[in-house]
């Protein structure tokens, strides 16, 4: 059986030289970390909660730990692009036409997708998750318990907490190049409102709340306004903020605009009940989900 370092040696040097994948052993690289990847063995990203050293944010400025990107696997999933051709897949009444073959063996895995919902192969899903239909692209992870709702879209390589909510209509975005960029992380606990947006690596922190028609981009500012002083992140979204969709004035030549940014106007409690505590904050702060 090949180790990580043996796969990821194939594999980074295919990604250098694409002739590379003629060879057997290049190849049965590409498709094993693949399988690998499908069966949650490999992730291609990880938390580390080792204390930070000064100056590091991985994860974002002050935040209490990292998240370390697999460039590798991200490599792989983009070889197994090239090596894959269309095929026609036909599935009871529906009929697809794709590279990418759909994910089976659902039901041993304990997991429960609501056709027409789609998870490709090379997606992770733990026991307990359920996809109503809505996507799950490949690469993604999915953790136990979690739900991707109506129309809700997991991206490439996004990873999704344990007991997570995307709501009706999120996107989350998906960050497959470079192959070293950090995909969007969505921690556990986290409430995702309807038509909410996640995109370009940002992380979002553990039982956050994130409120109907939030835009979070690699730029957006994140405000929070909770004390005397505003106090901005960007790219990370602290645990346990209650967020909703904000502007604030910007002078252009033209004049002067209000530009979308993201407002932290509270903090979920840190109750025992986790469902007690969301319920609380998007009641007390008034929220839309």
């Amino acid at each position: 059986m090949a180790t990580d370092e043996s796969l990821k040696s194939l594999v980074e040097a295919a990604f250098r030289d694409r002739e590379l994948l003629r060879s057997p052993a290049h190849e049965a690289a590409v498709l094993r970390t693949i399988e690998r990847l499908d069966q949650g063995e490999l992730r291609v990203a990880e938390r580390d909660d080792a204390p930070q050293a000064a100056g590091e944010g991985a994860a974002g400025e002050g935040a209490a730990h990292r998240w370390v990107t697999h460039a590798w696997i991200k490599e792989a999933i983009l070889l197994y692009f090239a090596l894959r051709s269309m095929s026609l897949m036909e599935v009871g009444p529906f009929e697809f036409h794709d590279k990418i073959p759909l994910k089976r063996g659902l039901d041993k895995a304990g997991v429960r997708v609501v056709p027409p919902g789609t998870v490709r192969y090379g997606a992770f899903l733990e026991q307990g998750a359920i996809v109503m239909p809505g996507y799950v692209n490949i690469g993604a992870w999915v953790g136990a318990g979690s739900m991707v709702d109506t129309w809700a879209t997991v991206g490439s390589c996004a990873q999704i907490g344990r007991g997570v909510h995307l709501a009706g209509g999120v996107g989350i975005g998906g960050v497959l190049e470079p192959p070293g960029a950090r995909p969007v992380i969505i921690e556990d606990g986290v409430f995702v409102g309807s038509r909410v947006i996640v995109v370009e690596g940002v992380v979002v922190e553990e039982e956050a709340v994130l409120g109907a028609g939030v835009v979070l981009t690699a730029s957006t500012a994140i405000l929070d306004v909770t004390g005397p002083e505003v106090v901005e992140h960007r790219g990370r979204v602290p645990a346990r903020s209650v967020v909703i969709p904000g502007t604030r004035p910007k002078r252009f030549p033209a004049g002067e605009f209000s530009i979308p940014c993201a407002l932290i106007i509270g903090k979920r409690s840190e109750a025992t009940d986790r469902k007690v505590s969301l319920n609380a904050a998007l009641r007390d702060f008034a929220v839309p989900v």
